[in-house]
């Protein structure tokens, strides 16, 4: 055996401890005890070609504790298709051993090794978790059974061509922990009835479905309900569920919080022997129910084929070896007739099956690979819903239709891409290597995407080309997913690292793929010209913000290119599909808005962890970012007090700190800094309290009688101050430390000299007071601040302020909010903050981790379902190299790996528009202009040509003509070119390298009627 990396995990008595910084998205989906469960497991995987080795990186990314891989074969040229760690050089040597360094170079905590003795009983019983593929039948039922025995989890999986299957037997009692890994659901209680009908606050659902369980706390009149017991669920409605009687246990009061807890549960598999006889399907696309059925024959009769003639599948699109393929599909089928449940054979589907037999694809091997490496960790972790048991999926959709395939041109040319050739043929594939297509991001999404072309060999031709864009530099929590990445490569340019890996994947992309680092967006239409659009075929999105998603949904409709669309979310994925003139475009449907938080529940009446934690990200920001930022547009601007304040309606507040900042509290040294910290944890989190207790008593009713502090409103307590709690002295430390920041003083963590200064503090003693007003629900007016500076108050602090002349070159230093950065101090100083104010309002506290997910707005990601994703809009990308014009042909894929969950529609059609008898798209048709005319002469076109009557013409956010315009001033415009009409009423010129120019229009038609128009379209040059 080959020991290839023996760097393990640290481990301390609490078991393996994780690297947060490489695994931090990753932890988001899968949580601590799942990652450390990983992080013992020991996984097996045979045959290391594309699915082989897809999966094995997947796996070493999500962290195990090893992975042993077999796969003795010679590489061959042909492995090439789909096996991205193989290179010419390895041409003879085995596939395992050639892969194994490469792999080990993903992640150092992962130990990698190759397996050269037999797999036999012994070497199989050292792991948890057995991956067969390239594996004949008759050794996976051999396998299979001795792991079923002693509950080792086995996978078993195959790609062939465009047709793929999964098995999966976690043996007997496998256990799952989590099935849906989806944050627990949690609200208010509003009453509670002796049948145990829970009713819930009637402006929040409860969100729970049936048989999901909850636990309750702080329920007043039934004390046994707080015994933290979990009590199963019965929806009523979305405001009310069933428990089951509560009678004898006393009477609902008040109060009462529910919390959906996970029960950890066990499911049974089957053997491969008894489900190859009845098998049990996850069905992958419902528009294909009878496929399973077919390919479950299929698959079997291949592995017959294969018996018979030395392992050799059928030969690419060969009708002997295709007819010889259903003649044992038959006798199986006659043999079992219970599979196809009196179905016919679907012979046309099982001959396609025999064509693509030696075809492997790259977009098949990342959708698999992601699927099965997600199966190895569930199996490892107990995390998630594992498949039961088999799972069939096809792409036959992917064939092209525009490029017939025959015997001769899908023969092996004895290049890298001839499992590719196999399937699509020589032409297709040439088709493809002359494709001109623009990446816009190089992250996640888009390391696997320019994988998957460099295998496929898009953009090698001739006339093909790859642009990929990307303005970020590597971070070490990418390194965790974006796999083109390496440690040493930490702090370079993304795009220009990546387009390096996939030229060294395949050196046929070598002069055809350009880095760049400009971003997206209207500021680089100079870089991302006329010329540069109008030489792409299309379109693929790799990025992680609406805006670029939208930005680029836009250009893409202008200049009428295709555009594929992507994204993840932990374990969901989705992908989209945008063709001229045939569907709908990415921004003709958005998701609904995020539930905004009213600001009267930050400021005084949280309830739940994310209350506190938005509030503590305020703070940081009200502390360390705009008091620093205010102070320094004061020192730069003479008449900031004068201008900047008139426009503010919180003046008292800025000019307060800009007095506290550069006069009263102005720090010298790192104690004062400490002083300051220590002032802010008095203020924030006790006399504030305090003065709410004054305004609101505990025993406060409403003007109806009823309890003020009642329902969503949970009455706090102030803290004080003790150096011995973690937490307190958590906060001052990082406030400390980032007060100084803001002065250019150097910080400190020595408990020593924080205790030492806070030993000498002397607190001021607070007294609440009357006047001071606090609002208590959303639609309440705030009592804002004098916006006066004739106010004497305001104009004393506008006056004891230093005059910037006296303070010149003196500059404070913002803090730049760095979420990922563990070493300064922002992520501490917000989880501090945050739980102080939940322990105010005896909310349960969050940890560091979930803080950070929170206050960073963190999308949680895992390479499985990249790698799933990436591959299902690499099989639409060759729908659209094919050229293919119905909507049928193409599919918009919804997935969730952790149920698992596949759905499939197609897109949605581009909307038509109608007016005086013509229909129009709506999204990709255009009114084309090719020179610059007079406003008068549009409006005379448009009158001729197309029946309408212009009654508006705006030109982006400039309305360049209405017809309620007085009479003079359109006069003056009808004689102006439509350039000089922009530059007329925007006050500027129309930028040097526009060559083409879009102008909205309302228009009557010939009724007189409003209607829905195209856009205009200006060609300049």
């Amino acid at each position: 055996m080959a020991d290839t990396n023996s760097m393990q995990i640290d481990n301390t008595e609490d078991g393996p401890v994780i690297d947060e910084g490489l695994y931090s998205r990753q932890l988001y989906v899968l949580g601590e005890e799942a990652m450390k469960r990983l992080n013992t497991s020991n996984i097996l995987i045979v045959g290391l070609k594309g699915l082989g080795v897809e999966i094995a990186k997947n796996v070493t990314l999500a962290g195990v504790k090893s992975i042993t891989l077999w796969d003795p074969a010679p590489t061959k040229i042909e492995d090439l298709s789909s096996q991205f760690f193989l290179r010419e050089e390895d041409i003879g040597v085995s596939r395992a051993v050639a892969s194994a360094p490469r792999l080990a170079e993903l992640n150092q905590y992962v130990k990698v090794s190759v397996l050269e003795s037999p797999l036999d009983a012994p070497t199989i019983s050292q792991f948890q978790v057995v991956v067969l593929t390239e594996t004949s039948l008759e050794t996976q039922l051999q396998i299979n059974e001795f792991t079923h025995q002693y509950n080792i989890s086995f996978i078993s999986a195959d790609v062939r061509g465009l047709f793929g299957v999964i098995f999966n037997d976690f043996g007997t009692n496998f256990q799952i922990t989590d099935a849906t890994g989806n944050e627990p659901v949690h609200g208010i209680v509003s009453d509670i009835d002796e049948d145990g009908n829970v009713s819930v606050l009637d402006d929040s659902r409860h969100g729970l479905e049936d048989g999901d369980y909850v636990k309750f706390t702080e329920v007043e009149g039934i004390p046994s309900l707080n015994d933290g017991h979990p009590r199963k669920v019965k929806v009523l409605g979305p405001y009310a569920f069933n428990i089951g009687s509560l009678s004898g246990l006393g009477t609902y009061v008040k109060g009462g919080l529910f919390t959906q807890v996970q029960v950890p549960f066990t499911v049974d598999f089957e053997p491969l022997s008894k489900q190859l006889e009845k098998p049990e399907y996850l069905i992958s696309d419902f528009a294909k129910m009878e496929r399973p059925a077919q390919l479950h024959i299929g698959f079997q009769a291949l592995q017959g084929f294969a018996n018979k003639h030395e392992g050799q599948l059928p030969r690419p699109f060969n009708d002997e070896d295709a007819n010889e393929l259903l003649h044992l599909a038959r006798t199986l089928s006659e043999q079992n007739p219970s599979i196809l449940d009196g179905a016919e054979l679907d012979e046309n589907l099982l001959k396609e099956l025999a064509y693509q037999a030696r075809g492997d694809l790259p977009p098949m091997t990342a959708v698999f690979g992601g699927i099965v490496a997600q199966e190895v960790l569930k199996a490892s972790s107990g995390k998630f819903g594992p498949i039961k048991q088999y799972f069939y999926y096809d792409s036959l959709e992917s064939l092209p239709e525009k490029f017939p395939r025959t015997v001769e041109n899908t023969a092996a040319t004895g290049s890298r891409y001839d499992n590719q050739i196999a399937v699509f043929g020589k032409e297709f594939h040439e088709q493809i290597c002359n494709i001109r297509e623009f990446l816009v991001g190089s992250g996640a999404i888009g390391c696997e995407m320019l994988k998957n072309w460099a295998l496929m060999g898009l953009g090698t031709g001739p006339r093909g080309k790859i642009v990929v864009t990307d303005m970020d530099s590597i971070e070490k929590s990418n390194l965790n997913r974006q796999f083109l990445f390496r440690p040493h490569d930490v702090g370079k340019q993304k795009s220009e690292v990546a387009a390096r890996a996939v030229v060294t994947m395949n050196p046929e992309l070598a002069g055809h793929i350009e880095s760049k680092q400009e971003k997206v967006g209207t500021d680089t239409e100079n870089v991302f010209d006329d010329d540069f659009w109008n030489g792409l075929d299309g379109v693929t999105n790799a990025l992680d913000n609406v805006d670029a998603r939208t930005y680029m949904d836009r250009r893409c409709v202008f200049y009428r290119k295709p555009l594929l669309e992507s994204g993840t979310l932990g374990t969901k994925g989705n992908t989209q599909v945008v063709y001229p003139g045939l569907t709908e475009s990415y921004s003709s449907s958005q998701d609904p808005p995020e539930k905004s938080i009213p600001l009267c529940t930050l400021r005084s009446f949280p309830n739940q962890i994310e209350h506190t934690i938005a509030w503590a990200k305020n703070l940081f920001q009200e502390s360390f970012v705009l008091p620093a930022e205010n102070v320094n547009l004061y020192l730069s601007h003479p008449d900031f007090v004068e201008s900047t304040l008139k426009q503010s309606g919180d003046q008292k507040t800025i000019l307060e700190t800009l007095q506290s900042y550069l006069v009263t509290a102005k720090p010298l040294t790192f104690d004062e800094c400490i002083v300051w910290a220590r002032l802010e944890f008095e203020k924030k989190y006790n006399n504030e309290i305090a003065q709410l207790l004054y305004n609101f008593p505990k025993d406060a009713v409403t003007s109806s009688g009823s309890p003020f502090w009642s329902g969503p409103k949970r009455a706090p307590n102030p803290l004080v101050f003790d150096p011995s709690n973690d937490t307190h002295m958590n906060f001052i430390i990082a406030g400390a430390n980032l007060h100084a920041f803001n002065y250019g003083l150097k910080g400190c963590t020595d408990l020593a000299v924080f205790n030492k200064v806070l030993e000498n503090i002397m607190v001021p003693e607070f007294s609440p007071r009357s006047g001071i007003r606090i609002q208590v629900n959303e639609n309440e007016p705030v009592e804002g601040n004098s916006t006066s500076l004739e106010d004497d108050e305001l104009k004393k602090l506008a006056e004891s302020l230093p005059p910037p002349s006296s303070l010149a070159g003196y500059r404070l230093v913002p803090v730049e909010f760095e979420k990922d950065d563990d070493t300064n101090h922002h992520i501490d100083f917000i989880t501090a903050a945050s739980n102080l104010r939940a322990l105010n309002y005896a909310i349960e506290p969050a940890d560091r981790l979930r803080t950070k997910l929170i206050a960073g707005r963190i999308i949680p990601a895992i390479a499985t379902t990249t790698a799933l994703v990436t591959g299902l809009v690499n099989l639409e990308l060759y729908k659209v190299a094919d050229g293919k014009n119905k909507l049928e042909s193409y599919k918009n894929g919804f997935v969730n790996l952790s149920l698992p969950f596949f759905g499939f529609s197609e897109p949605i059609a581009s909307p038509k528009l109608k007016y005086n008898g013509k229909e129009v798209d709506k999204i990709w048709d255009r009114f084309d202009l090719d020179k610059d005319i007079t406003l008068k002469a549009l409006i005379d076109y448009f009158k001729e040509k197309e029946g309408l009557t212009i009654t508006m013409l705006s030109y982006g956010v400039s309305l360049l003509y209405a017809s309620f315009f007085p009479a003079k001033k359109l006069q003056d415009k009808y004689n102006l070119p439509l350039t000089k009409l922009i530059e007329s009423v925007s006050k500027k010129p129309v930028p040097d390298h526009a060559k083409t120019l879009i102008f909205e229009i309302c228009a009557d038609d010939l009724d007189d009627e409003d209607v829905e128009v195209p856009y205009i379209s200006l060609k300049l040059r």
